[in-house]
């Protein structure tokens, strides 16, 4: 008893010297000079220089490999108008994504900062939890205008990751509620990208993007994409190869049996492996399996919504019936981050009564200045024609990249709307593609930087087969697809000799 005692005074005696003793000091370099916090108190002007090595001792961007940066400097973005970016430096480049798919209006349209600006002095913020606000009820309704036919209800969320990972949740609560509690499993594609919170990860199609983060949410199995390209048989068509890749799905919730099987998530054109397309006979093929099995059919038009494939949501265009069908991205042109869940009213019917609710949500889902913006793009794009633009341009767009096919290294143009892809092969006769190795050195050792030289901002990607992929602002037309094909040829000519 006597020992025990010693130790808790000789314990308590410590944590009171601990208490006295005077805080020590972070040791000089462990965060290193802030030299943009001093300028910014001192109205000095931040140069080029600053920014550049403060990014690099400070800055963790995402999907971003960090060595390529260890003895050059990183790209960065100051400033945008129209479809053009410009650096720190003044550089000015062609943005032929978009920003990330989604800036579909073009850059720098002050009405949207405008309307940001009005909005923040009539309501600056207001979550969605238990009270509604103006802009997030006129935009519900807006969406919906524009939607297929069969869906009723928006939940809103800040991002298309979000609003799958909120889709899958309320299929499992809806079966739950509904007397089929064993129905959780999700069906999606082979190289398909679905977001990267834990479930919405778990759905994607990537086993590199998940093995570090592993073990993930389980239930997810994968069929195969509607890559007609590299199909696995010879198939007399598109159609004939849909109906196949249609099928597989239906293979898999037998084998996993349909009592648990929930949902299958597809982009209308897969976006990870270079703009796969599908034909309508696949998706119809699709909606029929659903049906049969009660499966709910979940639509991630992050990429595709807002004009993107030539009408306002691709499931217009192939004539998709989803049950759910997730928004995000060119809502607001980016302007403002925001995502939504468009839902069949059949889903929400449990949540109509007693105490029923879904202990699901984000504190800026909805955010008013986000809504407000929103609306004025799809002013926007209703007064500009953006939609028709692409309707009336597309195959002109592809006609155009289809003149680099008298390249050696252009195996494959795919794609539809402004939403193509090049699939690069090693030898065109037999779609050879490059070793690991190979694609490597041809997209981060040469490509990446090589279009930034010509002054194009696009995606020089591998997961699956190497690709770039272009993505446009929508307000663009044959001019500038001549200037894109220029550029691309610049780069592409010289190619294969940088491997």
């Amino acid at each position: 008893m006597a020992v025990k005692e010693s130790r808790a005074k000789k314990l308590v005696a410590g944590i009171k010297s601990l208490l006295k003793s005077p805080l020590k000091k972070i040791p000089s370099g462990t965060k290193g000079d802030l030299p943009l916090v001093a300028a910014r108190k001192d109205g000095t002007k931040i140069t080029p220089a600053m920014l550049q090595k403060s990014a690099k001792a400070h800055l963790w961007m995402h999907f971003t490999r960090y060595s390529l940066f260890e003895n050059k400097d990183m790209p960065i973005i100051a400033r945008a108008e129209g479809h053009h970016i410009y650096d720190v430096n003044g550089e000015k480049y062609f943005d032929g994504l978009s920003g990330l798919f989604s800036v579909n209006a073009g850059h720098g349209r002050k009405r949207y900062a405008d309307v940001a600006a009005k909005q923040m002095q009539e309501l600056d913020f207001f979550p969605l939890w238990g009270f509604a606000h103006p802009r997030a009820i006129e935009l519900a309704e807006r969406l919906l205008s524009y939607a297929p036919e069969n869906l009723n209800r928006v939940f809103f969320t800040t991002g298309g990751g979000e609003a799958v990972e909120s889709a899958w949740k309320i299929a499992k609560q809806y079966f739950k509620m509904t007397g089929k509690p064993t129905k959780h499993k999700v069906i999606s594609r082979h190289v398909a990208y679905h977001g990267t919170s834990q479930g919405a990860l778990s759905i994607t199609g990537i086993p590199a993007m998940k093995k570090m983060f592993e073990p993930l949410v389980p239930s997810t199995f994968r069929v195969p994409n509607t890559n007609f390209y590299r199909a696995p048989s010879n198939f007399k068509n598109e159609d004939e190869f849909g109906l196949w890749a249609a099928n597989r799905a239906e293979e898999m919730i037998l084998f996993e049996d349909p009592d648990t099987v929930a949902a299958i998530f597809a982009e209308p054109i897969q976006n990870s492996g270079g703009c796969f397309t599908a034909s309508p006979v696949y998706w119809k093929r699709l909606r029929e399996i659903c049906d049969k099995y009660d499966v709910l059919l979940v639509a991630d038009e992050t990429i595709t919504g807002f004009g993107r494939s030539g009408t306002m949501f691709a499931c217009e265009k192939y004539g998709i019936v989803p049950d759910m069908m997730v928004l995000a991205k060119a809502m607001t042109s980016s302007y403002q981050p925001l995502g939504a869940l468009m839902i069949t009213e059949r889903l929400f019917e449990p949540f109509k009564t007693g105490t029923n609710i879904l202990a699901h949500g984000y504190t800026f889902a909805a955010h008013p200045v986000a809504c407000a913006v929103a609306l004025e793009n799809l002013d926007v794009f209703d007064e500009e024609d953006l939609v028709g633009n692409v309707a009336r341009n597309s195959a002109k767009f592809r006609k155009t990249l289809e003149k680099l096919y008298d390249l050696p290294i252009v195996g494959n143009v795919r794609g539809d709307g402004y939403f193509f892809a090049i699939e690069l092969v090693k030898d065109k006769a037999t779609k050879q593609t490059f070793t690991p190795a190979e694609a490597e050195k041809l997209l981060r050792g040469y490509l990446a930087s090589a279009m930034l030289k010509v002054g194009l901002y696009a995606r020089a990607d591998d997961r699956g087969n190497p690709v770039i992929q272009l993505a446009p602002p929508l307000t663009i037309g044959p001019k500038e697809f001549d200037e894109l094909e220029q550029m691309l040829r610049k780069v592409l000519t010289p190619a294969m000799s940088k491997i």
